[in-house]
């Protein structure tokens, strides 16, 4: 039996495998830091947990609507509304088992065979791969650390061509941390759209934003906008909710019918208490969330001045999201330890195995001159995984433990 061509095209999530190295390493006894998984390390606010245990005791634990139930499509509208400045029906409301499968509902109602969807370059390692599954044609635009790793109107100009349907923008933005302004989203998602294309705008790191920033959806700069943009959001960043597998898209009425029908035939309604949860999480108190980012900014300033210190890496101070993106392309062909790399794969298994600190390969984001390091972890361990960096890219000092 042979495998679908469109299977065979498919990748592995690289930070998903990372993570499952790491953790197979520590079950063995091996003192790993691990920098790999984006996910809080932070427990779910008491709140929600037990507002998912009173639901559960309620006996709510049957089918639901495969869209969501409307008390949560409710509180997400009102959500909107309030935080948003965008005006929906729960009818345009679709709640998935987390936002990355409400990007990919929205993905594969939208494309058909060999339709183009513009990423910008660095992407979360899932866009291209849903494309792929969507039967679409990735089309990447390309930025850098010279202008904070943002695209602009220019470049999405520059890549549309008549088969060109979808772009999709992430601010804040898995993996670099960049956060566009209210100016510079308007005129990239103004030239989509005044060219014909359908927006999705990934706002799952909406809230973990810092100095002053401030976020903006590109559904609230007016009609022409609110009717080509699908909104993507979730809990599990925010809220700390990554394994409860919930999220949501909203959008034009036709789009979310049809991301509606896909979901009927793939998971149907996303898990019935965790709605309720989720309920809660909108409309409860968010002194959780202001610590966890206070806490956050902290070991954001801390990581990106340790990586800086090290020679042959420079590393740019994120807006937004628990991600840095140091360059490290100056580490190449230098011999660390008796080894040599070529590549960002090559020094991430080389700091894997010498330094026993786990980075993702920025290859799987699109750019092999970075590594991506999550500081959604303790103090202690950014201390200790900066400590071993050091020693072996300063020193050549592998770490014996």
């Amino acid at each position: 039996m042979s495998i679908s061509q469109v299977v065979n095209k498919i990748k592995p999530s690289a930070t998903l495998s990372i993570t499952s190295k790491v953790k197979s390493l520590v079950s063995e006894g091996v003192s790993v830091i691990g920098f790999s998984a984006g996910e809080p390390d932070f427990d779910t606010p008491e709140n929600i947990k037990l507002a998912a245990i009173e639901s559960l005791r309620s006996g709510f634990t049957k089918y639901t609507p495969t869209s969501g139930i409307m008390d949560l499509k409710e509180a997400i509208c009102g959500k909107l509304s309030k935080e948003n400045n965008i005006s929906y029906t729960p009818q345009q409301v679709i709640v998935s088992c987390g936002a990355k499968q409400a990007i990919y509902n929205c993905l594969l109602a939208l494309c058909n065979d060999g339709d183009e969807v513009l990423i910008p370059s660095p992407y979360w390692v899932s866009y291209p791969e849903q494309v792929v599954l969507a039967r679409g044609v990735s089309v990447f635009i390309n930025s850098s650390d010279e202008n904070d790793f943002k695209i602009t109107k220019s470049d999405v100009e520059r890549n549309i061509t008549n088969k060109t349907k979808v772009l999709i923008i992430n601010s804040p933005c898995n993996p670099t941390g960049s956060v566009y302004t209210k100016e510079e989203l308007y005129e990239i998602v103004h030239v989509a759209i005044d060219a014909g294309l359908y927006v999705i705008s990934d706002e799952i790191y909406e809230k973990i934003i810092y100095d002053g920033e401030k976020h903006f959806s590109p559904a609230s700069f007016g009609k022409e906008f609110f009717e080509k943009l699908i909104t993507v959001n979730g809990f599990s960043k925010t809220y700390s909710m990554t394994g409860w597998r919930i999220g949501y898209a909203v959008g034009p009425a036709d789009i979310i019918k049809a991301a509606t029908l896909i979901q009927d035939h793939s998971t149907s309604g996303p898990n019935s208490f965790t709605q309720k949860a989720a309920i809660t999480a909108l409309r409860g108190d968010e002194k959780a969330i202001t610590d966890m980012v206070a806490e956050f900014d902290k070991r954001r300033r801390y990581i990106v001045e340790r990586l800086n210190n090290i020679d042959g890496i420079t590393c740019m101070l994120p807006k937004g999201a628990f991600y840095v993106f140091p360059n490290v392309s100056a580490l190449y062909g230098r011999d660390i330890c008796g080894q040599t790399t070529a590549n960002s794969v090559d020094l991430s298994n080389l700091i894997l195995d010498k330094a026993r600190t786990a980075v993702v390969p920025g290859e799987c984001f699109g750019s092999d001159h970075h590594v991506r390091l999550s500081y959604a972890t303790s103090m202690e361990n950014i201390r200790e995984g900066m400590d071993r960096l050091e020693k072996l890219l300063s020193q050549g000092v592998s770490f014996e433990g």
